[in-house]
């Protein structure tokens, strides 16, 4: 039994049933995209920066690639360096092409190796969330091990935001049951604002969970996605770049076609640089934003934008038992 609280992860099958309430995005836009870029590399597992062994997955070797305990892999290494050299500033000036405000999953300690990028995101109004520390599993830790995680990435942050800044969302990737609560035990002690946590691909809009450690304080829930993400490359799931940019428009064109009946949601579409900013598969990602944008009744916007219209909406209201 966990020493936490728990009940952030209680199931809800029923959700929004039948009657989905319209999310009244602005200006009546008919649907809301979310673009979100996976910024891990030089936060990944590397025994350069103390971990057991190398990355093992999402690099372009394939799943059959094992890691030798306390050995550098210079090659895969070379993969995730080309995605913060490179490949980061081509997705970025096609983003700044069309005037759309992404969100960074923002890996601490990848910050910390590019401070450029860091400083690129804040001031060309885009939103930084965290994605911890490092990018590894936390399952096997212990709950002081976890901490330690989270309070490094705080710092990691607040040194590396042109203003300080520490993000007001979260995403793990691969959390434990801890993970929550302990975020929210350290953003309590240290006085800053946890609006959503993104662990959860339940719904096409927000919805609340309690806060842990509080009894009354909602925390909104901000779904994302795992079809719509260009790790399905990875695992051989998407076998071309036009079937993922089909796959991501067919997901607009569903929601967006709800949200003329009167019932508007979200997409994500989630991105990593060292895979979709390689020129190969670059384009599939022109493609999609060339075919949004082609749209006059869409809201472009980050997680934390989508986050606080939601609260402001349909405002948190406590549980009665």
């Amino acid at each position: 039994m966990s020493k936490f609280d728990t009940k952030w992860m209680d199931r809800d099958l029923y959700g929004y049933g039948p009657d989905r309430p319209d999310a009244k995005w602005p200006k009546g836009a008919k649907i809301a995209v979310n673009f979100v870029l996976n910024h891990e590399e030089g936060g990944e597992r590397s025994c350069e920066d103390g971990d057991e062994h190398a990355e093992t997955v999402l690099h372009e070797f394939g799943q059959l690639l094992s890691a030798e305990l306390g050995k550098r892999d210079p090659a895969t290494e070379s993969q995730f360096d080309y995605g913060s050299r490179a490949a980061i500033w081509r997705i970025m000036r096609l983003f700044k092409q069309h005037d759309i405000p992404i969100t960074f999953y923002a890996v601490g300690r990848a910050f910390e190796r590019n401070p450029a990028v860091a400083k690129y995101a804040e001031e060309n109004g885009h939103e930084v969330a965290s994605h911890c520390y490092k990018w590894k599993p936390y399952t096997g830790m212990t709950d002081a091990e976890e901490e330690q995680y989270i309070r490094k990435a705080v710092v990691a942050y607040k040194n590396t935001s042109p203003t300080g800044k520490v993000p007001v969302g979260w995403f793990y990737g691969r959390p434990s049951e801890r993970s929550l609560p302990l975020v929210a035990k350290v953003y309590k002690e240290l006085g800053h604002e946890l609006l959503y946590w993104a662990d959860t691909y339940a719904d096409d809009l927000p919805y609340y969970t309690t806060l842990p450690g509080s009894s009354n304080e909602g925390l909104v829930m901000m779904p994302y996605s795992l079809d719509c993400n260009d790790f399905k490359f990875w695992q051989g799931q998407m076998g071309s770049d036009d079937a993922f940019a089909q796959h991501c428009i067919n997901a607009f064109t569903t929601i967006r076609d709800e949200g003329v009946e009167g019932k508007t949601a979200y997409i994500t579409v989630a991105l990593h640089s060292r895979w979709i900013g390689r020129p190969g598969r670059f384009q599939a990602l022109k493609r999609m934003v060339e075919h949004f944008t082609s749209f006059d009744d869409v809201w472009f916007a980050t997680r934390e934008q989508i986050a606080r219209h939601w609260k402001e909406t349909y405002p948190y209201v406590p549980k009665t038992e």
